[in-house]
């Protein structure tokens, strides 16, 4: 989903500096040793300018020492674990990051579901969700002044397919909401499952959720999940978003994902921090990347702070009817 953004962007945006712009993909597999195999070839062997991903937050942070000690500027897709870019002065991103997904999350099962009891299931092997449930956690109870208002953590690890026993101990607490951040495949499953053993409190979770698999996966059973979001193709957010929209379905015939979205965003970003540096090197891309402010992408307006990290709006979506359908935005504010 995040390589169609990719080609998107390059086909609108194919030159830089009168130079044509080649991107060279290298696969993670999934994989924190791939991953860092995979910085280790670009930077090394290919001897690229800038690096784009990656899609999962563990694999991002894996690569991250191999670019800082490489001074090869990376952007950063849909990871969104804070450790990404904390202390990595090459490491950038064109999302908002856990600590405010958290947050809105837990202000959602607060506001809008008027929870005071929420069970938590976390991928207990994965980074992004141990983070977010953190995250989360910590307003959760600061919204309710109670510090047992989070009545089960409940952890599995990735691949697992079988939540039974988990899900038994949750029914049996009876919880307002169960918050449950993870890969899409497991927390579809985890939803069905938990629809099978008769539990009724509705499921949040987070960007992971918005991929076809999710519903396929999970069927009628995630009508009415809520999750956080990046984009949705329905609410543009700013003039890159038509030109994106337009673009992506000539090409691929469909409505595109936040993901895809976003890497399409950090694609565009490079060349104009490439277009503001006047240069193609890695450490003038650096520089110029630090200073972006007010940058209009697909997803929304991009403004790094400090650490790299774009303070930008969240969506919220629901399932409704076997489709992905829009709430509301949420702004950092």
């Amino acid at each position: 989903m995040e390589l169609e953004g990719l080609e998107v962007a390059q086909a609108l945006y194919p030159e830089v500096l009168g130079k044509k712009i080649e991107l060279v993909v290298v696969d993670n597999k999934s994989d924190k040793v791939e991953a860092a195999n995979a910085a280790t070839k670009l930077v090394d062997q290919d001897k690229v300018n800038a690096i784009i991903g990656s899609w999962g937050s563990s694999f991002s942070m894996a690569a991250g020492p191999i670019v800082m000690e490489a001074e090869v500027p990376a952007v950063g897709t849909s990871c969104t674990n804070p450790l990404v870019t904390l202390g990595n002065d090459y490491y950038f991103r064109v999302t908002f990051i856990d600590s405010f997904q958290g947050v809105v999350m837990a202000n959602y099962a607060f506001t809008e579901l008027n929870a005071k009891k929420v069970a938590i299931v976390q991928e207990i092997s994965n980074d992004y969700s141990v983070g977010l449930v953190k995250f989360f956690t910590d307003e959760f109870v600061r919204l309710t002044g109670d510090e047992d208002a989070v009545v089960y953590i409940a952890n599995y690890n990735t691949g697992d397919q079988d939540f039974s026993a988990q899900l038994t101990n949750i029914k049996s607490l009876n919880p307002d909401a169960i918050f449950a951040p993870g890969n899409y495949s497991e927390s579809a499953m985890l939803i069905k499952q938990a629809k099978e053993l008769g539990i009724v409190a509705p499921f949040l979770g987070a960007d992971t959720w918005e991929t076809p698999e999710f519903i396929e996966i999970g069927g009628e059973a995630v009508n009415g999940a809520v999750f956080s979001t990046f984009f949705d193709s329905k609410v543009p957010l700013t003039p890159e978003s038509e030109v994106f929209l337009e673009a992506y379905r000539e090409k691929y015939n469909k409505e595109p994902a936040s993901v895809t979205a976003l890497a399409y965003d950090a694609y565009i970003l490079l060349v104009d921090a490439i277009e503001r540096a006047g240069s193609a090197d890695p450490n003038a891309i650096r520089d110029a990347l630090a200073e972006t402010s007010g940058f209009d992408g697909a997803a929304g307006v991009v403004t790094l702070d400090a650490n790299g990290d774009a303070v930008k709006n969240a969506v919220i979506k629901t399932v409704e009817n076997g489709e992905f359908t829009y709430l509301t935005t949420i702004s950092p504010q």
